[in-house]
C-alpha cells in the first residue's frame, strides 16, 4: 500500500475504535502513530514534529498546577461559599458552572474540570445528591469557555497559532468583535438549558464551614500562570512554544512548593496525573499528521469547495455543523488541527474573508465536541471521575444534556459570526 492510502486507513480504522472502545482510545492512538512510522509512511522525525509540544507543555504543565491546586482545599472551600450564598442548589449548580466557564478561558478545559470537579463531589456530598448532572454541565461549560480566548483550550491554541492571533485578537480582530463575544452569547442562552435541567433543585441548604484551607500558594500560582499566559501571547505571536514552557515551568515550580511544604513525593505526584489523555493527544496529533502530509487535507477541502460551489453561507454553513458532528465523536483537537487548512483553502476558493469560516471551523469544532463523552478530552475526563467516585456515565445520559446545550450555543455563536464577519 501507499503511504497515502495507509495514513487514510489508519486514520479511519482509529476513529472507528475511537468510538467502539473509547476506553482503550490511548492504546488505539498510540498503536496507529506507531504503525505509521513502521509502514513509513510517516518518517520518525515527520511524526515529531507532527505533535504540538507546545501544546502538550501547556496541558501537562496545568495538569500539574491543577492537582497542587485541588489538594490546597480552596475549591472543597468555595464549595461552601457558594451553597451559602446561592438562593437555592439549581443556583448553586449554576455559580459552579459559570465558575468552570470563567476559569475555562484561561485555563485548559482538562485542568479545569480538574479544579472545579472537587467543588460539584464536595457540593453533591453534602446535599446528598447525584452529581452526575453537575460533572456533566462543568464539563460543557467548561468546553464551550474554553473557546474564548487564545489561552483558553487547545482548539483556540492551533487556530492562534496559524491564524498569528495574538491574546488581544481574541476579543477584537480587524476592528470587529471577535471570537469571545460570539462564545459569551452562545454561553449566556446555554444558561437557559442549564437551569431547565436542574430547576427541581429548590432546596435551600445552610452548611456549617468546615474547610479549612491549608494554603493559598496553590492559588497564587494559579493566578500567576493565568497572568503570564496571557502576557506571553503578545511576545510569541507565532505560538511556537513560550506558553508550553511557561506552563511547565509553573508545573516544576509547584511540585517543588508541595514537596516542601507538604513533604509530598514527587513521584507520586507525577504519578496522580492524567498520562492516558496526554499519550492520546500525542497518538493522536501523528494520526493526523499522517491524513495531512500524505495529501488528504487538500483532497478534502476541494471536495467541500465543490459541494457549497460560490454560496458562501452554504460553505459557511456546511464548515460549522459539519465540524459540530464530527467533533461530536472525535476529539476537537486532532480534527481542528486537520480541518484549519481546510478552511482557509475553502475560504481562498470562495473569495471570502478567511477569519469567518476559522471562526466558525473554531466554534463547531470546541463546542460540538460537548454532544457526547467521547467528543472531548474534558467530558473523558469528567466521565471517569464520576466512574472513579461509582457513579458510571451512559452515552445516551450524557447526550440528554450536552445535546440541548450544544445546539443552543453553537446557533447563538454561528449567527453571531456570520452577521458580523459575513
Amino acid at each position: 500500500m501507499s503511504p497515502k492510502a495507509v495514513s487514510l486507513a489508519v486514520f479511519l480504522l482509529a476513529y472507528l475504535l475511537f468510538i467502539l472502545l473509547p476506553h482503550r482510545r490511548t492504546l488505539v492512538a498510540l498503536s496507529g502513530s506507531i504503525l505509521l512510522v513502521l509502514t513509513q509512511a510517516v518518517s520518525l522525525k515527520e511524526a515529531f514534529f507532527a505533535v504540538n509540544w507546545n501544546v502538550m507543555g501547556i496541558f501537562v504543565g496545568t495538569l500539574i498546577i491543577a492537582d497542587v491546586f485541588m489538594q490546597s482545599r480552596v475549591p472543597a472551600y468555595i464549595a461552601e461559599a457558594v451553597v451559602d450564598k446561592a438562593k437555592n442548589t439549581a443556583w448553586a449548580i449554576l455559580f459552579i458552572c459559570a465558575l468552570s466557564g470563567f476559569i475555562s478561558a484561561f485555563v485548559e478545559n482538562v485542568a479545569t474540570v480538574l479544579i472545579v470537579a472537587p467543588i460539584a463531589l464536595a457540593l453533591a456530598k453534602k446535599l446528598k445528591i447525584n452529581p452526575t448532572n453537575m460533572m456533566i454541565a462543568i464539563a460543557v461549560s467548561s468546553n464551550l469557555q474554553g473557546a474564548a480566548t487564545l489561552i483558553g483550550d487547545p482548539p483556540s491554541m492551533l487556530l492562534g497559532g496559524f491564524a498569528k492571533m495574538n491574546f488581544g485578537d481574541f476579543f477584537f480582530y480587524k476592528g470587529k468583535p471577535s471570537i469571545f463575544f460570539a462564545v459569551e452569547l452562545g454561553a449566556l442562552v446555554s444558561l437557559f438549558v442549564l437551569y431547565f435541567i436542574f430547576r427541581k433543585h429548590k432546596l435551600k441548604v445552610r452548611l456549617i464551614p468546615v474547610e479549612k484551607v491549608k494554603s493559598w500558594v496553590p492559588t497564587v500560582l494559579l493566578v500567576s500562570l493565568i497572568v503570564l499566559l496571557a502576557v506571553s501571547s503578545f511576545f510569541d505571536t507565532g505560538f511556537s512554544s513560550l506558553a508550553g514552557k511557561i506552563c511547565m515551568a509553573f508545573g516544576i515550580i509547584a511540585l517543588i512548593w508541595e514537596k516542601l511544604a507538604n513533604k509530598a513525593s514527587i513521584a507520586s505526584g507525577l504519578k496522580k496525573l492524567d498520562w492516558d489523555t496526554t499519550f492520546f493527544l500525542i497518538g493522536i496529533f501523528i494520526i493526523v499528521g499522517g491524513v495531512s502530509l500524505t495529501g488528504w487535507i487538500q483532497v478534502l477541502a476541494d471536495y467541500l469547495a465543490s459541494l457549497v460551489g460560490s454560496n458562501i453561507f452554504l460553505g459557511y454553513t456546511v464548515i460549522v455543523f459539519f465540524s459540530v458532528i464530527l467533533s461530536a465523536f472525535i476529539d476537537n483537537v486532532p480534527f481542528l488541527a486537520a480541518m484549519l487548512p481546510v478552511a482557509m483553502i475553502m475560504a481562498d476558493k470562495l473569495q471570502v474573508n478567511p477569519s469567518l469560516f476559522l471562526f466558525g471551523l473554531l466554534i463547531g469544532a470546541s463546542l460540538g465536541g460537548n454532544i457526547t463523552p467521547i467528543g472531548a478530552s474534558a467530558n473523558i475526563v469528567a466521565c471517569g471521575l464520576l466512574k472513579k467516585e461509582g457513579y458510571p456515565v451512559k452515552f445516551a445520559h450524557f447526550m440528554r444534556i450536552g445535546f440541548p446545550f450544544t445546539i443552543v450555543a453553537v446557533t447563538a455563536a454561528y449567527l453571531f459570526v456570520w452577521f458580523i464577519w459575513r
